[in-house]
């Protein structure tokens, strides 16, 4: 009787062994599904997204006589679709089937956006071709109240004789700036903006153009051994 007790157990226990072995096997042996990746166009859901850019009214002029060196860039380069809505005063974007990318959009209403905000063309298509660009707005009165003589003067110093005051601070930082009327737009990479506002706001609270010049040298310096 002991003899076949034994047996039993030991049969039992070789057949709970190998049914744990098949079980440990069991969820390794099922294959993982595969999916296709998602084409951009079904990311949505099969639907179009879209942009809409407003126009402001001193900025018609120059899209109707530029408008395609805009819209070459985006329909044929990026693969989406614009239109002007002269009614609604406002530029569309779409997506279409072949868009390559969902962030193509964006980077087309960043791109249209910059333009109304008075960039040239050659300056707002990088924000096209490169992925680290952006546009950064602040006004006058933000850093600083100011008011009649005290704030023309304070544009002035932005500007510079001709320009020089401005151009200096955008080649030294790779930056590109516009200044329309009490606002400021710098368009290039985030550390660089860093560097053109501070230079800005330093001249909006009344330093002379040369002290930020000697500044800007140092920091250039410092940005050129970093990278």
């Amino acid at each position: 009787m002991e003899v076949e007790r034994a047996e039993t157990a030991a049969a039992a226990g070789g057949s709970s062994a190998e049914m744990a072995v098949d079980n440990a096997a069991g969820p390794a042996a099922v294959e993982k599904p595969r999916f296709d990746a998602l084409m951009p166009s079904e990311m949505s859901g099969g639907r179009p997204q879209f942009r809409k850019v407003p126009v402001p009214q001193h900025r018609f002029a120059p899209l109707k006589r530029c408008w395609m060196e805009i819209y070459t860039p985006v329909y044929e380069h990026m693969k989406v679709d614009i239109r002007m809505n002269i009614k609604a005063r406002r530029v569309e974007l779409k997506t279409r089937k072949d868009t390559p990318d969902v962030s193509n959009l964006q980077k087309c209403a960043d791109f249209v956006h910059a333009f109304m905000l008075g960039f040239d063309i050659a300056d707002a298509v990088a924000l096209l071709r490169l992925d680290d660009l952006y546009v950064d707005s602040f006004e006058i009165k933000d850093v600083k109240t100011l008011r009649g003589e005290h704030l023309s003067r304070a544009i002035g110093r932005l500007s510079g004789k001709g320009g020089k005051t401005k151009y200096a601070i955008e080649n030294s930082t790779r930056t590109r700036i516009v200044i329309a009327d009490t606002k400021i737009h710098i368009l290039g990479s985030f550390v660089n903006i860093k560097v053109a506002r501070d230079s800005l706001c330093s001249l909006i609270l009344g330093s002379p153009a040369g002290k930020v010049y000697s500044k800007l040298r140092a920091v250039s310096a410092r940005l050129a051994e970093r990278y």
